[in-house]
């Protein structure tokens, strides 16, 4: 990684380090390790990350979200603290274009696979606790997850189409929707079709004459494929076919 990559990439966590190997650390894999004696995976970091990030979104929540139940509080931070979602949020911060990889798994498409994403997205957050301390690991979580868990406190009453889905996704352990919207037509009059992936598969399409209402159609489509699923067989995951 390039020196104008790394600054830019501690601009975009919010945190300059020290200790420089700590970030360097965070951006190993394991399959880099395996091809250069002497590194160090961001595992261990990624093992106490999960802990930090976990006990900052839940304080967080009790603090912020004092009205909802202890349920409701558990399911804002499933929301929150999930691989899709870390890895979202390392890919708005172009956490994959500096990962350490080994040269196969850069060229599998590691640098954009969920699971490495979030694992180094936790890992970085360790790096920065063992940097900077408790309260600058607070600030750079919040500051990159806040309005994430601002979005999920707002289930617990919400009765749009897009809120109930992601509600009973949490609920069946599933992980978070995820949407693919196209427009055909001209602009005065694009149709939009949208589709709903659960766990990668397909559960719901629709149409409409906006992004949001394509959306919706497909969400109302996945969250009723959920409910008959359960419904038939209470015991089957609704994540499988």
């Amino acid at each position: 990684m390039t020196e104008p990559a790394w600054r830019a990439l501690e601009a975009r966590i919010g945190h300059v380090f020290v200790d420089e190997s700590l970030l360097r650390r965070a951006l190993t894999h394991r399959s880099y390790c395996a091809e250069h004696a002497g590194e160090i995976s961001n595992e261990q970091l990624e093992f106490l990350g999960d802990s930090v990030l976990g006990y900052v979104i839940s304080d967080h929540v009790f603090h912020a979200h004092p009205t909802l139940s202890e349920g409701q509080w558990s399911k804002v931070r499933a929301s929150v603290v999930n691989t899709e979602n870390l890895a979202e949020v390392a890919r708005t911060i172009g956490v994959g274009e500096c990962l350490l990889l080994g040269k196969g798994e850069a060229a599998a498409g590691g640098r954009d696979k969920g699971s490495i994403l979030g694992d180094a997205m936790e890992a970085i957050f360790a790096a920065v606790y063992l940097d900077g301390g408790e309260a600058r690991a607070r600030s750079v979580i919040l500051d990159l997850l806040a309005d994430r868990v601002a979005r999920a406190a707002a289930i617990p009453g919400a009765d749009d189409p897009k809120t109930s889905l992601q509600e009973l996704a949490l609920e069946r352990g599933i992980g978070l929707p995820r949407y693919r919207v196209e427009g055909e037509g001209p602009d005065h009059e694009k149709v939009f079709t949208a589709v709903v992936l659960l766990e990668g598969i397909e559960r719901g399409r629709g149409t409409g004459v906006s992004k949001k209402a394509a959306e919706q159609a497909a969400a109302r489509r996945a969250a009723a494929y959920l409910r008959t699923a359960s419904a038939s067989d209470p015991g089957t995951d609704a994540g499988t076919p």
